[in-house]
């Protein structure tokens, strides 16, 4: 199928990536393109929000960047307008942005906590705050948040302040997805596994195998059922089916990607 996303415009916030590869952020405003949407590329890194912008644009697409902090207020507000003034609507709002530090409630200092929260879960909250108004005047939107199986498993790395972020993404999502049902707005997350992608390399490479990238990426392939870890696309591509209008009577989900690790905690 082609043009799944015809004539729909998508704000994607953490368009970028934050290193060399696919993140799920960048991935996902690329397929997202590719399916006949605008994009708006939001990223705290104007030099990776253009990247993408670019690539899309060099596919033939329509993007923008913009670059923003989605943490903070202003800036969410003044993303949204912008998005308004560029591409006059906004039909889907994925939220992607998520950093990870490890550390437990002993070893994590106040100020790593904060800023966890605020990366990954306050700034959903302003998104959503600011793009909803905008999708009730219209009569609807999609919304797709990205949360993570350690939000709802314990994964074997301490990591307190991502994991709660991450598990309130799922009463965030479903908050959301309740209160607009009948509006027309509907509110899905997605809670990838054990994922590739550019961010779990510096946070994650000591917890795993003492600053070995190789040996923490077999670590982690082990880990999976499958015997590999998912990419940036695995995601991207649940998030598309959740922005389409494939998934017009789904709304309140919480769709694990993850080759069936959760099976495996559980």
């Amino acid at each position: 199928m082609v043009g799944r996303l015809e004539g729909k415009v998508a704000v994607i916030v953490g368009a970028g990536s934050s290193g060399p590869g696919w993140g799920n952020g960048k991935a996902a405003a690329v397929l997202f393109a590719r399916e006949g949407a605008k994009v708006f590329c939001v990223d705290i890194n104007a030099a990776a929000a253009e990247e993408t912008a670019e690539i899309i644009r060099g596919e033939g697409g329509a993007a923008e960047a913009c670059r923003a902090d989605g943490a903070d207020a202003g800036d969410a507000e003044a993303m949204v307008a912008r998005c308004l003034e560029v591409f006059g609507r906004i039909d889907v709002l994925d939220n992607n942005v998520g950093i990870l530090e490890v550390g437990g409630p002993v070893e994590t200092s106040e100020e790593s906590w904060d800023r966890v929260l605020d990366v990954n879960l306050k700034s959903m909250f302003l998104a959503c705050k600011h793009v909803i108004p905008v999708m009730l005047r219209q009569g609807g939107g999609a919304i797709v948040n990205i949360g993570s199986i350690a939000g709802i498993r314990d994964t074997g790395v301490p990591y307190i302040s991502y994991s709660t972020s991450k598990g309130a993404v799922v009463p965030f999502t479903r908050s959301i997805a309740m209160q607009y049902a009948g509006q027309g707005i509907r509110a899905n997350a997605v809670l990838p596994g054990l994922m590739n992608t550019p961010m779990i390399v510096e946070p994650l490479k000591e917890a795993y195998a003492q600053g070995d990238v190789e040996e923490m990426i077999r670590r982690r392939d082990a880990q999976c059922p499958m015997g590999r870890m998912g990419d940036a696309w695995d995601v991207a591509y649940a998030a598309l089916f959740l922005a389409s209008d494939e998934a017009k009577y789904v709304t309140a989900a919480e769709l694990v990607v993850d080759g069936g690790i959760t099976a495996k905690f559980s």
